[in-house]
C-alpha cells in the first residue's frame, strides 16, 4: 500500500466535478491520502498550502484554471523554504482555456493526472515574482498586457463555460475596433525600448487567452522570462490585430514584435493599464518581473515541450 500524502486544492466552481470525485477514490482506493481542501474566496489557497506543509504532506495538487494554479503555486513559492524542503505540485486542469497545461502537455482527465503525479517524479521550475505597484504578486505562465488582457477580462465568464477558448477569440474579434494604443517604458536585460504598445508579455510559459502563443521560444527551467512587445505597425493596427486573433500569435509576432529574454524585466506606464496574471484581471502602471530559477518542484509529463531538456 502506498503511503503518499496529498492535499487537493480544488477551486469551488469546480466542486461538483464527477469525474474528479471518481478520480479522488480511485486514488484513495489504491492506498494515496487525498485530502480535499475547496476554495471560496482569495486567501483560502494560501492557508490551505500551510496547513498542508504543517501536516507533511508531500503533494500539493491545484484543481481548476490557470488562476488556481498560480494562486496555489505562489503560495507555495512565497514561503521562507528552499523548493526541495517544500511538497512537490501537481495539476488538474479544470479551467476553460488551461494555458499552462496545454502548452506542458498535461493531461484534461483528472484520473490521468492524478496517475501521472503518482508516477512522475517532479521537476524543478522558475515562477515569476511580480511586484505591481507595491504588491506581490506570482505567476508560473504568463503575465500579458494590454489588447490581450483586455480580451481576457472582458470575457464573459458564461461564453467561457459554454464555447471554452473559442470564446476568447469571438470577443477579441468584437473588440478590434476599440483598440488603444498604451505607452511605456520597458527594461529588460539587452533591451531599453519606450514607445506604444498594442500588446505585451513576459512569459515563463509559451500561451496565454485561449491558446495565444505570445513568447514562443519560452522554457520554464532555464532561469529566463521571455518577453515580447507588440507596438502598432506601421501599417493597420487592425490587420495586425486580425491576423494575431485569426491566423496564430506566432506569425503576427513575426512580422511585428520585439522580443528579448532576460531574469528580470521593468516596466512603468504613465497611467495603469489592463493586465493579465495567469488569467487573472489585474491593472498597474508600474512593474518588476523576476525569475525566480527552480522555485518549484512540478510533476509534469515525459518529454514535456516546456522544459529545455525534457525528462524521458
Amino acid at each position: 500500500m502506498s503511503s503518499l500524502r496529498w492535499c487537493l486544492i480544488l477551486n469551488g466552481k469546480c466542486a461538483g466535478d464527477m469525474p474528479l470525485r471518481e478520480a479522488v477514490a480511485a486514488m484513495r482506493g489504491e492506498g494515496i491520502a487525498v485530502e480535499v481542501r475547496v476554495t471560496w474566496e482569495r486567501g483560502d489557497a494560501e492557508r490551505y498550502v500551510a496547513e498542508a506543509i504543517e501536516h507533511g504532506v508531500d503533494t500539493v495538487i491545484a484543481a481548476g484554471g490557470d488562476g488556481t494554479f498560480s494562486e496555489v503555486a505562489g503560495a507555495l513559492a512565497g514561503r521562507d523554504a528552499d523548493a526541495d524542503t517544500l511538497p512537490t505540485m501537481g495539476l488538474i486542469p479544470l479551467g476553460t482555456a488551461n494555458d499552462f497545461a496545454d502548452a506542458a502537455g498535461l493531461p484534461i482527465e483528472p484520473l490521468a493526472a492524478l496517475q501521472l503525479i503518482r508516477a512522475e517524479k517532479a521537476q524543478s521550475i522558475d515562477v515569476l515574482r511580480i511586484i505591481a505597484d507595491g504588491n506581490t504578486r506570482w505567476c508560473v505562465n504568463m503575465l500579458s498586457g494590454g489588447f490581450s488582457a483586455k480580451v481576457s477580462a472582458d470575457t464573459n465568464s458564461r461564453l467561457k463555460q459554454r464555447l471554452g477558448g473559442i470564446a476568447y477569440l469571438l470577443t477579441g474579434i468584437a473588440e478590434l475596433g476599440n483598440i488603444e494604443t498604451q505607452p511605456a517604458r520597458v527594461a529588460a536585460s539587452g533591451l531599453d525600448w519606450q514607445g506604444e504598445f498594442i500588446a505585451l508579455a513576459c512569459g515563463n510559459g509559451r500561451q496565454a487567452g485561449g491558446g495565444h502563443v505570445l513568447c514562443p521560444d519560452a522554457y520554464i527551467d532555464d532561469g529566463l522570462l521571455d518577453v515580447t512587445i507588440v507596438p502598432p505597425p506601421d501599417g493597420d493596427v487592425l490587420a495586425t490585430l486580425g491576423t494575431l486573433l485569426n491566423e496564430g500569435t506566432v506569425a503576427a509576432l513575426e512580422q511585428a514584435a520585439v522580443r528579448r529574454q532576460s531574469r528580470s524585466v521593468e516596466i512603468h506606464a504613465p497611467d495603469a493599464f489592463d493586465l493579465t496574471l495567469d488569467g487573472e484581471p489585474a491593472m498597474a502602471s508600474s512593474l518588476r518581473i523576476d525569475c525566480l530559477p527552480r522555485r518549484l518542484r512540478l510533476h509534469l509529463p515525459p518529454g514535456c515541450p516546456l522544459l529545455s531538456s525534457p525528462a524521458r
